[in-house]
């Protein structure tokens, strides 16, 4: 037997979420469903259960338009923004939508029929949908296997290694040494936890991260929702925090060109047979098609090693 629905959303996530309230808002002749692979809503925020999890960016931008965040804290945690996605789903009736434990295997389009045939594998057995339109609201996580380079030797190596998109209650840290491989949001979160039960932990990086400290909560915001009406408190806030993060981006990639191009001008002048400076440290000498690379060692200009030296960012 085969449905059919106006639109097959594909994943119960922020995205899914987002797209189901939506499609009820201005498109309410259409009929929609979601399919989710797993038992529950909430995509990233309830497969990943390691110490510290939280968003990696504020709550007023990666929230809602239509569903203010009101919870003190702008950097949340796991539990809360998945919370806020239950309500949000049982609030506009978009949960009522879910199709759980379907998992999508395949979708194939038909230009005579103009209508997508997604097939879903529910215990076992293949359901067939179509559709007119399909939205693709899956993230980019492989759920069934995280990314894990091969490190040689590893089978030698006599402790626990733990992925944080596997991490289960049985793990346990307390007193132990602890290394994380990465920098990235990840890291930054779950670093700090380990650190409370842990007799010592190493970040291990293969490059610098630049971070910035930030209060958990907007004072901003729970000043002007003091005075004004929910949404038009969230709308502000939202826009101030949207507005900020591209002046600060804009700025920063602004900064990274002048310097790259005071490098790359020092260097010309200071080490001989040098054209350019690539940021995958390999120096291109002149003669070469331009993807052959030298074993010369890559010029340091002194101003590049004292900024180094002195920022407290990196």
């Amino acid at each position: 037997m085969t449905e059919h629905f106006d639109v097959v959303v594909v994943g119960a996530g922020i995205s899914g979420i987002g797209a189901g309230y939506h499609l009820q808002a201005n498109s309410p002749d259409r009929s929609y469903v979601i399919l989710e692979g797993r038992g529950r809503l909430g995509g990233t925020w309830d497969l990943f259960r390691y110490p510290g999890i939280r968003s990696d960016s504020d709550m007023y931008t990666l929230g809602f338009s239509f569903k203010p965040w009101t919870d003190a804290k702008a950097i949340a945690d796991g539990p809360a923004i998945l919370r806020y996605l239950d309500e949000t789903a049982r609030e506009y009736g978009v949960d009522r939508h879910i199709r759980y434990g379907h998992h999508v295997k395949r979708a194939n389009w038909s230009s005579a029929d103009a209508l997508w045939t997604v097939v879903a594998d529910r215990d076992g057995a293949e359901i067939t949908f179509t559709c007119a339109f399909l939205f693709m609201a899956t993230g980019y996580y492989n759920y069934a296997r995280g990314h894990t380079p091969d490190f040689a030797g590893i089978e030698d190596f006599k402790g626990r290694i733990v992925h944080p998109q596997f991490w289960t209650d049985d793990v346990d840290y307390a007193g132990k040494r602890v290394v994380v491989i990465g920098s990235g949001a990840t890291a930054v979160t779950l670093v700090p936890e380990l650190a409370k039960q842990a007799a010592h932990v190493t970040m291990l990086q293969r490059s610098p991260t630049y971070i910035v400290a930030r209060p958990s909560e907007d004072k901003i915001a729970q000043w002007l929702r003091r005075r004004l009406p929910a949404k038009a408190a969230y709308g502000i806030t939202r826009w101030k925090n949207v507005l900020l993060q591209q002046y600060f981006s804009g700025r920063c990639a602004s900064v990274r060109t002048r310097r790259r191009r005071r490098s790359s001008t020092w260097c010309g002048r200071n080490c001989p047979g040098m054209t350019s400076i690539r940021t995958s440290r390999r120096v291109i000498t002149p003669g070469t098609s331009g993807s052959a690379s030298s074993p010369m060692p890559i010029c340091s200009p002194p101003f590049a090693k004292e900024r180094r030296a002195s920022s407290p960012t990196r």
